[in-house]
C-alpha cells in the first residue's frame, strides 16, 4: 500500500447558495467528504494505491460513503461500522467562494468512536505513508487509535503526513486543539497547516519564521498554505515559495485536501522521503499539488471536485505552453 489515511469520513451538507451565512441557507445537498478521506481519494486519483481507516455509522450514509470509496478504488478493509452512533455530518455555509462556515453533528459521531481494537494492523504494517489530521484527537479512544497507528507505521519504515486542519467547533477551546497539535508534530515527517493555524500554534504570522518554529518541534518539512496566494515550504536545508495558479474559484472547500493528496502521491514516487524533499524535487511536487488544488476550486463540492491525474497533467501542459509564448 502506498498511502493510508486515518480519520474522518462524513457527509458534507453543501449549501445550494453561495453568498449567504449558514443560518440563511435555504437548503443543502449531501456530498461525500471528510479531510482525510478526501486525501485518500485525491492520491488515488493521481495513481497511488490508497486505503482509508475510520468509522461510520451502520446507516444509509455510512453505507453510501463506503460505496463511494470502493467506487474510487480506495481500500476499505480498515473501515468500521458502528452500531451505536450515526455517521457524522457537517452543515456548510459559504458567505463567499473563499470562506466557509462549518457546524459538525458528531456528539459523538461514529468517527469519534474509533479505537485501537478497530485498527487493521497488517494494513498499517504494509504502507509507505500514513496521513492523519488533528480531528482524530477529539476523543480519547480516537486519539489512542491514532497514536497506535503512527507507532506501527513508523516501526515499519513508513513516514507520517499531518494536516493540522483546525476546526474550532470541534474543540472545547483553542488551547486544547493547540495541545493536540503539539503532541502530533514531533511524531510527524511532513506537516501542513494554513496561516491561521500557524499563528495559533507558534504565535508567528510570518510563514518562514513560523515554519522554522514548527520544525523545531519536529518533522522534516513544513508546508504553510495561503489559499489563492500560494504556499511556503520549509525544511532543515532550504525553504521557498510556490505560487498558486489563478483560476475562477467556484468553491475552495477541499482544495487543501487535493493539494495534500497530490503532494503525497508525488513524494511517494521517489526512492525515499529525503530525496523527494530535495529543493528541486520538492518545488516540482508542490507545483503539481498547486495545480490539483486550483482545479478543485473550479468545481462544487470537496471530494467530487478533486481532479484526476490526466486533468492535472493537461492543466500544467497548457500553463507551460502559455509561458513559452
Amino acid at each position: 500500500m502506498d498511502l493510508i489515511s486515518l480519520g474522518i469520513i462524513l457527509v458534507d451538507m453543501f449549501p445550494v447558495e453561495v453568498g449567504k451565512h449558514l443560518v440563511e441557507v435555504s437548503s443543502f445537498t449531501p456530498k461525500p467528504g471528510g479531510a482525510t478521506a478526501n486525501v485518500a481519494v485525491a492520491a488515488r486519483r493521481m495513481g497511488s494505491q490508497t486505503a482509508f481507516i475510520g468509522k461510520v455509522g451502520r446507516d444509509l450514509f455510512g453505507n453510501w460513503l463506503r460505496d463511494v470509496l470502493v467506487h474510487e478504488g480506495v481500500d476499505t478493509s480498515g473501515m468500521i461500522f458502528d452500531n451505536e452512533a450515526r455517521t457524522s455530518l457537517t452543515f456548510i455555509g459559504m458567505p463567499d467562494e473563499h470562506h466557509a462556515e462549518f457546524v459538525f453533528y458528531r456528539n459523538p459521531g461514529a468517527d469519534m468512536r474509533l479505537s485501537q481494537e478497530d485498527l487493521n494492523l497488517e494494513l498499517l504494517k504494509n504502507t509507505k505513508a500514513l496521513h492523519i489530521d488533528s480531528v482524530s484527537f477529539t476523543s480519547p479512544s480516537y486519539k489512542q487509535a491514532t497514536l497506535k497507528a503512527i507507532e506501527v507505521v513508523r516501526k515499519s519504515g513508513g513516514f507520517i503526513s499531518y494536516d493540522v486542519n483546525y476546526r474550532p467547533t470541534m474543540w472545547d477551546s483553542p488551547e486544547i486543539a493547540i495541545s493536540a497539535a503539539k503532541v502530533i508534530i514531533p511524531l510527524s515527517d511532513v506537516i501542513k497547516l494554513n496561516d491561521i493555524e500557524l499563528e495559533l500554534i507558534t504565535g508567528l504570522s510570518d510563514p518562514m519564521a513560523g515554519g522554522e518554529k514548527i520544525l523545531e518541534m519536529g518533522g522534516h518539512c513544513c508546508l504553510v498554505t495561503l489559499g489563492e496566494k500560494g504556499s511556503y515550504y520549509i525544511t532543515h536545508r532550504h525553504h521557498g515559495f510556490v505560487p498558486a495558479f489563478q483560476v475562477k474559484t467556484i468553491d475552495s472547500i477541499g482544495c487543501g485536501d487535493a493539494y495534500l493528496g497530490a503532494m503525497l502521491h508525488q513524494l511517494l514516487q521517489f526512492d525515499s522521503l529525503e530525496t523527494g524533499l530535495q529543493k528541486e524535487n520538492l518545488e516540482a511536487v508542490l507545483k503539481f499539488s498547486a495545480a490539483a488544488a486550483a482545479l478543485t476550486a473550479t468545481k462544487r463540492g470537496a471530494l467530487p471536485a478533486i481532479p484526476y491525474r490526466q486533468e492535472v497533467d493537461d492543466f500544467l501542459n497548457s500553463f507551460n505552453e502559455k509561458e513559452d509564448l
